[in-house]
C-alpha cells in the first residue's frame, strides 16, 4: 500500500480503516514489549484503552489465549494491529489481509498470528484486516524507535477518530 509515512499514504490508510466506522469491531494488538519495536501492538492498545467504542485486547505474545473472547464476541471486524517486516522503512503502517501474511516471516510470537486469525475465522464469520507497522529493531532489551513511536501515536489517534465513545 504504501512504502513511506508521507501525508498521503497516511490519508489512504485513514480512508481504508475509516470503512471500518460505526461496525463491530474487536482490536488485537500483539507484541513483546520486551524486545523494542515488536511491542507496537500492544503500545498501541495501551493508547486506545477507555478512549474507543471498540473493544480492545492487549493480547501480548499470547493471541491464542483470547479467541475464545472474540469469538463470544463475534464482531463484524477483527483488526491485528503487530509489528511485521514487510520490507519498508521503520515506522511504515501497512493493511494487509491475512493471505498476504505467508510471505512473512512472523516468530517472534508463540502462535504466528495468521494462524490464531485462521482459529478464529473457522468458528465465526469476521472480515480480519492485519494492521503492520515496519519494526527498526526486535531486540531484547532495546527501547523502541523514534519511528515507530510516532507511527504508534498516529493510529491510535486515527483509531480513537474511527471508533469514538457514543455519548
Amino acid at each position: 500500500m504504501h512504502d513511506d509515512t508521507d501525508m498521503g499514504t497516511n490519508q489512504l490508510l485513514f480512508e481504508k480503516l475509516n470503512k471500518l466506522r460505526n461496525s463491530s469491531t474487536v482490536i488485537v494488538g500483539i507484541g513483546n514489549t520486551l524486545k523494542g519495536d515488536d511491542g507496537a501492538g500492544s503500545l498501541v492498545c495501551e493508547q486506545l484503552r477507555g478512549k474507543v467504542c471498540a473493544e480492545v485486547i492487549d493480547a501480548g505474545t499470547v493471541p491464542e489465549n483470547y479467541i475464545q473472547k472474540i469469538i463470544k464476541k463475534a464482531p463484524q471486524n477483527l483488526l491485528v494491529i503487530d509489528a511485521i517486516d514487510f520490507g519498508a522503512t521503520a515506522g511504515t503502517i501497512n493493511l494487509f489481509k491475512p493471505e498476504q501474511l505467508d510471505s512473512f516471516v512472523l516468530s517472534t510470537h508463540t502462535l504466528s498470528p495468521r494462524l490464531f486469525v485462521d482459529l478464529v475465522c473457522k468458528e465465526i464469520r469476521v472480515d480480519v484486516y492485519f494492521v503492520g507497522i515496519q519494526p527498526a529493531q526486535i531486540q531484547l532489551g532495546r527501547p523502541l524507535s523514534e519511528q515507530v513511536d510516532v507511527a504508534i501515536q498516529w493510529l491510535a489517534d486515527t483509531l480513537i477518530r474511527i471508533f469514538p465513545f457514543k455519548k
